[in-house]
């Protein structure tokens, strides 16, 4: 984390991209970004693939902030994917769904940060200032449910976090049980080249088959640590 903050620091002159598929969040998150740091740039993006366009083209950002919830992502595989096609970047996850479980698992999947999406403007600055010092930000009263050295869903996350975005769609294309040739016209590319990618997967996640590689996939998923029916945050 401290290569990616001590960019986010220096000289003053960030630039920020601000993935949310609500155009008067990404505009008020816009005001509150101008009004905490001095950034050079600050785009938006209502969807995890343009995202990943913008971060492909010329100067990419120093700091994103990323809803969890988007239109054409399901649960942290978006933060995975972002992570890997920005690994210099500082990810703040800003998203309702901020019981502990959720910020536990974003954190060991590569974000640096987690603010519950309707904070106040000073929740950000806080969160903008810790990241810039090399800190990671957490709501105040979180409690990491596993505890320090406690193997969990976040385990899997982080192994996820090792897949190349072009792995990242083909498990997801697996989760959905097509095979390799059906992936490869999907992907337009040779069945062969999926084989290799499907090996390299599974040694990835440290698995033998390709339901393994699925369940290693399905930590990823919302319902997997949404609060438990009947349990408050």
């Amino acid at each position: 984390m401290r290569d990616r903050v001590q960019l986010l620091s220096e000289g003053g002159q960030n630039r920020a991209l601000v993935v949310d598929d609500h155009p008067l969040f990404c505009d008020a998150l816009t005001l509150t970004l101008q009004s905490i740091a001095d950034f050079e740039e600050i785009r938006a993006a209502g969807t995890l693939e343009k995202a990943l366009e913008i971060v492909g083209q010329g100067e990419p950002p120093d700091l994103i902030i990323l809803d969890l919830n988007l239109p054409d992502v399901n649960g942290l595989d978006g933060l995975v994917r972002l992570r890997n096609a920005a690994p210099r970047a500082a990810i703040l996850i800003a998203s309702s769904m901020a019981d502990n479980r959720m910020i536990s698992h974003a954190l060991k999947a590569g974000a640096d940060g987690f603010v519950p999406k309707h904070s106040q403007r000073s929740v950000f600055r806080r969160a903008f200032e810790a990241l810039s010092g090399g800190q990671p930000f957490v709501p105040d009263g979180y409690i990491d449910p596993h505890g320090p050295g406690i193997e969990g869903p976040g385990d899997a996350l982080a192994r996820l976090a090792t897949l190349t975005n072009q792995q990242a769609r083909i498990l997801s294309l697996i989760c959905e049980g097509k095979l390799n040739k059906q992936i490869a016209y999907d992907l337009s590319i040779a069945e062969t080249t999926v084989k290799a990618h499907v090996t390299a997967i599974m040694r990835k996640l440290g698995v033998h088959s390709r339901t393994q590689a699925v369940l290693i996939a399905q930590e990823a998923s919302f319902t997997r640590v949404l609060p438990s029916e009947g349990t408050t945050t």
